[in-house]
């Protein structure tokens, strides 16, 4: 069995069916106990792993199914070379709602100067990226970086009669400036959890 938790979140992985269902049977009558309950929307069994995609395409059902997890949807999938890996996406309703929030301070900062806008999207789009920019989720980070590039242009474009000026071309200049570029800032799980004893 393994355990990811954080704070009050966790996600266990168990090796048979019949030991999720006598595990998880169990939990609930232990937190009964002490008052507790598990969430009902969020507490469901999957099946997920190295062989879930080979054994449901043998029952003749689709592919795995997918569970939300801190902030990315987690999802079985392949590597390059054939090899099993855990995909993670950021999931798409948080970069939605990320994306409207920063919609509405572009518009409340319409008429502030480009380089103070310039450095407040910088620190917004580099938190952004130092959480989510995962391995494998680099185009999840493209799309942030485009639709931000997009949002801020529109205002641009809004706030004076001169709006064609701000063509794609001085966008982008502007965007090199002031945007982190998107690329991969965390390693993969099997490279950071190395664990060493100096001798």
């Amino acid at each position: 069995m393994i355990i990811v938790r954080y704070a009050d979140d966790f996600v266990m992985g168990l090796q048979s069916q019949t030991d999720a269902e006598c595990f998880l049977r169990e939990l609930h009558q232990r937190l009964e106990k002490f008052g507790l309950q598990l969430h009902p929307d969020k507490t469901r069994l999957i099946e997920f792993g190295r062989y879930a995609a080979e054994r449901r395409e043998k029952r003749g059902e689709g592919k795995p199914e997918t569970f939300n997890f801190l902030g990315f949807t987690h999802c079985c999938g392949t590597t390059r070379n054939g090899a099993y890996t855990i995909k993670r996406k950021s999931i798409a309703k948080r970069m939605r709602a990320k994306l409207l929030e920063i919609k509405q301070q572009l518009k409340a900062r319409m008429h502030d100067a480009v380089i103070e806008v310039g450095r407040w999207l910088r620190s917004v789009v580099r938190g952004w990226f130092n959480y989510h920019a995962v391995p494998g989720n680099i185009n999840c980070l493209d799309e942030f970086h485009t639709q931000v590039q997009r949002l801020w242009r529109r205002v641009l474009r809004r706030r004076s009669q001169k709006g064609r000026v701000w063509t794609w071309d001085r966008m982008q200049r502007l965007t090199r400036r002031w945007l982190p570029n998107p690329q991969i800032l965390h390693p993969y799980p099997d490279q950071r959890l190395i664990v060493t004893n100096p001798r």
